[in-house]
């Protein structure tokens, strides 16, 4: 019997502290981290969200100090660390568009290059007085026998966004974030990383979540990154907290072709997406006008296309 291509993949998230202003501090840090996760056997590694320039900053002068083009110095290490380990890497940068707008963007990085890149849609708070929002849907990356796909923090919280590489086809959707730390009743799991298991377990789906720590001009971090399987359950992480860690779970990405969650019972060919037109309308809707426009049967969005290893992605498009 021949074992898939997809059997025993090593996924890593790699959970460090970025120092906001540090470019040079904290592309050596990534490149660390990432070799490191190498050496324990991992062949997808993915990093924090703004990994190479910190995230709280002052003001949109400040950030665009530390913008670069996509493929820039940040992604070009990562792409020849990658080559030399024979990882894929997917983190994020503070992206300086050709449009001269800023963008908080992850790159997916593996020799010889950049297979894709993705502007974060759904801006968090302050993010949205420095960066512009991104207009193009997860993409999907075929490496070898693997499909993941990419999107960034607060785009995990919304159920329909996380559809879309799912019905795409993914396997494993990798997701920098950096996620700031509010309070919880005691005991209780970080409400991101409880959507992150949901969001795994209703698409059937396996998803790398690597949030970052450290203290940056007032604000914490909950440090729970994690490593979820397709019935929701961790593989690694979480364990909140401000430390520093290196996540490694082996993932059978393959289990994530089988959606089926019951002999009757499968999460995508059970959909009705006829009824669900009242979700692509914008502004919220009364259960009247719900159901009006469900009974139109207003099709959904499908996602963006495969894009294959040899593919050259350009920025915010794949």
């Amino acid at each position: 019997m021949v074992e898939s291509p997809t059997a025993g993949v090593t996924v890593a998230c790699c959970q460090f502290a970025p120092r906001v202003g540090e470019l040079t501090g904290n592309r050596a840090a990534c490149l660390d981290v990432a070799a490191r996760a190498a050496g324990q056997g991992a062949r997808i590694v993915v990093l924090p969200e703004l990994a190479s320039s910190g995230y709280v900053f002052r003001d949109l002068a400040e950030a665009r100090t530390l913008a670069e083009p996509v493929d820039g110095p940040t992604a070009a290490q990562w792409a020849a660390l990658a080559g030399r380990l024979g990882i894929t890497l997917i983190g994020g940068i503070c992206e300086l568009g050709d449009d001269g707008a800023l963008y908080n963007t992850a790159v997916v990085v593996a020799g010889p290059g950049i297979l894709a890149a993705y502007r974060k849609v759904h801006l968090w708070d302050a993010e949205k007085l420095v960066f512009t929002p991104g207009s193009q849907p997860p993409p999907v990356v075929q490496i070898g026998g693997a499909r993941l796909a990419v999107m960034i923090c607060y785009d995990l919280e919304f159920p329909e966004w996380v559809r879309l590489p799912a019905l795409a086809g993914a396997q494993l959707l990798c997701a920098p974030t950096n996620w700031p730390l509010f309070p919880r009743p005691d005991g209780e799991r970080p409400m991101e990383v409880v959507r992150v298991q949901a969001s795994a377990a209703i698409n059937r789906m396996f998803i790398a979540a690597c949030d970052r720590v450290g203290h940056e001009r007032g604000v914490d971090w909950v440090g729970g990154s994690a490593i979820i399987d397709p019935d929701g359950w961790p593989l690694a992480g979480p364990v909140p907290g401000d430390e520093e860690r290196i996540l490694v779970a082996v993932c059978d990405l393959g289990a994530a072709n089988d959606k089926r969650t019951s002999e009757r019972n499968d999460v995508m060919s059970d959909r009705r997406p006829q009824l669900y037109g009242g979700l692509v309308q914008g502004g919220r809707l009364s259960v009247a006008e719900s159901a009006a426009i469900g009974a139109t049967g207003a099709a959904v969005p499908q996602a963006g296309p495969v894009a294959s290893k040899a593919s050259s992605a350009s920025p915010g498009v794949s």
